[in-house]
């Protein structure tokens, strides 16, 4: 992907991610596995780009017509960010998921 197809970042981006990663984490418990918590977000991001884009639309006629364009524009984003933060696991693992499960036990 060339860096004008990427999304900018500004100076508060990560906090903003960060803050829906933790809301999202603190749904996590024993009603409600990892997946769900991920299925409800993902579900939430979804609703808000729509929300989004719809309003920079005039009507639903002209929305309706960039449906493929604006689908394709968020994959291709989400896709970049998913395999950005994989990486980073792979590469991370010990200290990220070794760390988090350090971290658990002591509860």
């Amino acid at each position: 992907m060339s860096d004008s197809q990427k999304t900018p970042i500004d100076g508060n981006f990560y906090k903003r991610a960060d803050a829906h990663i933790a809301l999202a984490n603190g749904h996590i418990n024993e009603q409600t596995p990892p997946a769900d918590a991920t299925n409800s977000l993902m579900f939430a991001s979804s609703r808000f780009n729509a929300w989004i884009t719809a309003m920079g639309f005039k009507n639903a006629e002209d929305m309706k017509a960039e449906k493929e364009e604006v689908v394709n524009f968020f994959t291709t984003q989400y896709k970049h960010m998913l395999e950005e933060n994989f990486d980073n696991y792979v590469e991370n693992f010990e200290q990220f998921i070794n760390g988090a499960k350090a971290s658990q036990e002591k509860k």
